[in-house]
């Protein structure tokens, strides 16, 4: 099936088509075609075009819309849940969680909407001010570039787009060209709903070129992007003055203390390690653990992670199937292999069979190897021992990402101590550093990227304060 892209309401094919691919047998999902710079000319003016009509919808008007999304998709969830697993490889129950989590992304940018406001301001606080009013209102920045990545195809894209028309910006979406078809049916979702042609727009093919086109358009005002630390700091060299957020990379870490409850962490962070077989960014990925219980909790996680089930996205009972590409696969292969060569012990996994890994467990990881150092994306996690918290927190902190990480205890006061102590954008007690709910702000420091999401959050990104000031 084809699947041409949407510029202003339309559908749009160029003259090079491009297969999608099922990433677990290599099975056609569909055909799209890929955008040159005279589409990406387009969909930017499209988008333009139509900013007149979002910026006086009242913002009733954009809640109905982002409502009426709510409820399509939730309509169609089974529709959707397919696409996603069949363009991405992620397991079918994981899909439909994905389906559900996108559109409580869209029901909470609809309560925002309706909460958009500015604020007044105290003029006569200052001798100067006396005989003076004002208030602030914020405005819509205009066009926005949502760069979107493959692993949440749907979730991460409303993240963007439903802040966006919220605050009654228009879109330019690029998503990753491996999961581009729930992207394209979610604009035609959207036209459904009564958006305005042109104010969500979706442009497919190189992520390279369209997001250099996107940066230098004069008439981008902000760039919103979810990547890797390389494309995303590029993107922010190449946009010069226009507004940028950045979601980055990271190697989540947990801590895991010696009165903590071993049953519920291990559980935890298995499922934190292997969903969607860890291409998440906040994938468990390092976990420290008090020598005194690391021995049994190694134990609990080798044994849970030994009854996760292999298989097609499609099986209901698949819990792993595979990761993106065969070439990711070979890459978190090879990292297993530079740790195992470098002194780790490799407790289970890490069998490749071309696009799946059976998840890894490791033990005793050096820090200088990639799986310490780096974003992994695979189903790999890595356990060390520690002797007391102090030394947990420094290692936690010993990476250039600070996304979110977590920390497993009774004690309220080693919880807090490390969640003051560790540099991350989001701090989590008694849970996973994977543990997400999309009202939350989300975000995160140093390499992990700049601003955040959850709608609220978003929706400041995405407007600027304006000061109306008059005398009285």
């Amino acid at each position: 099936m084809d699947y041409p892209m949407r510029i202003g309401g339309e559908p749009v094919a160029s003259a090079q088509p491009l297969d999608v691919r099922l990433p677990y047998d290599g099975t056609t999902v569909g055909t799209i075609f890929q955008a040159g710079r005279e589409l990406v000319e387009a969909a930017v003016k499209a988008a333009k075009a139509a900013g007149g009509a979002m910026r006086e919808m009242i913002l009733d008007e954009r809640a109905t819309i982002l409502r009426k999304a709510y409820d399509r998709l939730l309509e169609r969830k089974e529709e959707f849940a397919k696409a996603i697993s069949s363009e991405s490889g992620k397991p079918i129950k994981e899909a439909r969680m994905e389906v559900d989590r996108s559109a409580l992304t869209l029901l909470f940018s609809s309560e925002e909407a309706h909460r958009l406001h500015g604020e007044v301001v105290p003029m006569d606080a200052s001798p100067g001010g006396r005989g003076h009013m004002a208030m602030t209102v914020r405005e819509p920045v205009g066009v926005i570039a949502a760069i979107t990545p493959f692993n949440f195809p749907l979730n991460l894209a409303m993240h963007k787009i439903g802040p966006a028309l919220a605050a009654g910006n228009t879109v330019v979406h690029k998503p990753a060209s491996a999961t581009p078809i729930s992207a394209i049916m979610m604009a035609d979702l959207f036209t459904e709903c009564g958006l305005p042609k042109g104010a969500l727009n979706v442009i497919t093919g190189p992520g390279g070129s369209i997001g250099e086109h996107l940066c230098f358009h004069q008439d981008v005002a902000m760039i919103t992007f979810t990547g890797s630390p390389e494309v995303g700091l590029r993107l922010r060299n190449l946009a010069g003055m226009k507004r940028v957020t950045l979601e980055l990379g990271n190697n989540s870490a947990v801590i895991v203390e010696g009165d903590a409850n071993l049953e519920e962490a291990a559980a935890r962070c298995v499922a934190g390690s292997f969903a969607h077989s860890g291409q998440v960014c906040i994938s468990v990925q390092r976990i420290f653990v008090e020598e005194t219980v690391r021995s049994e909790f190694m134990d609990r996680m080798v044994e849970l992670t030994e009854k996760l089930k292999l298989g097609h996205p499609h099986d209901p009972g698949t819990d792993i199937s595979s990761l993106i590409t065969e070439k990711e696969a070979e890459r978190v292969e090879s990292w297993i292999d530079e740790a195992v060569r470098h002194g780790a012990r490799l407790l289970t996994g890490g069998v490749r069979k071309r696009a799946t890994v059976e998840p890894a467990v490791l033990a005793d990881v050096p820090a200088n190897v990639q799986i310490s150092c780096k974003e992994a994306f695979g189903p790999v996690v890595g356990i060390n021992g520690y002797r007391n918290l102090e030394e947990a927190v420094a290692r936690v902190n010993e990476s250039d990402y600070g996304l979110q990480a977590g920390i497993y205890t009774r004690d309220i006061t080693k919880a807090f101590t490390a969640a003051r102590k560790v540099r991350v954008g989001g701090f989590m007690i008694n849970e996973i550093p994977q543990y997400r709910v999309d009202q939350m702000p989300y975000g995160g420091v140093k390499l992990s990227g700049t601003g955040r999401e959850g709608p609220k959050y978003a929706i400041e990104e995405m407007t600027e304060p304006k000061l109306i000031c008059w005398k009285v």
